[in-house]
């Protein structure tokens, strides 16, 4: 791990975004939230929340970080068949959280994929990213 024992506390926060796209039939009852295994968002939601606090378990060499607070947001893009997964995640320490926004936004769309899955199997996981960071040395830095 690298050592980070000589970097100040300072407050971080990160947003990630990621995107599930549904195949053109099934998007309606996506946007219905009518699927079998239930409440697909609040199921999302909480997976995402656990996999931001549960990061430095999944990617070896991760700083296990005191997070403050993560939140979870979804938007449905109807021109693009889609669905929008953001999460903002915030600490002080001494190091970011980039990894537990990208860590949420991806285990969020893996648990949409699960719930989905029985609608149709080309449904989709893209364009996974950091869109915002802040705190640390390097300061605010803006992604898109």
């Amino acid at each position: 791990m690298v050592d980070v024992s000589g970097k100040q506390f300072t407050e971080r926060r990160a947003v990630a975004k990621a995107m599930v796209v549904f195949p053109p039939e099934v998007y309606p009852k996506v946007l219905a939230q009518d699927i079998p295994k239930g409440d697909f968002l609040a199921c999302a939601r909480v997976a995402g929340i656990m996999g931001a606090k549960k990061t430095s378990e999944l990617i070896p060499l991760c700083h296990p970080l005191p997070i403050s607070q993560v939140e979870m947001y979804f938007e449905f893009l109807p021109e693009v068949y889609g669905l929008e997964i953001t999460a903002e995640v915030k600490t002080v320490a001494q190091t970011g959280v980039e990894m537990e926004a990208l860590t949420a936004v991806s285990i969020a769309a893996l648990t949409i994929y699960d719930m989905c899955k029985s609608l149709h199997k080309g449904i989709r996981i893209e364009n996974i990213r950091l869109v915002y960071k802040s705190g640390g040395k390097s300061g605010e830095v803006v992604l898109e």
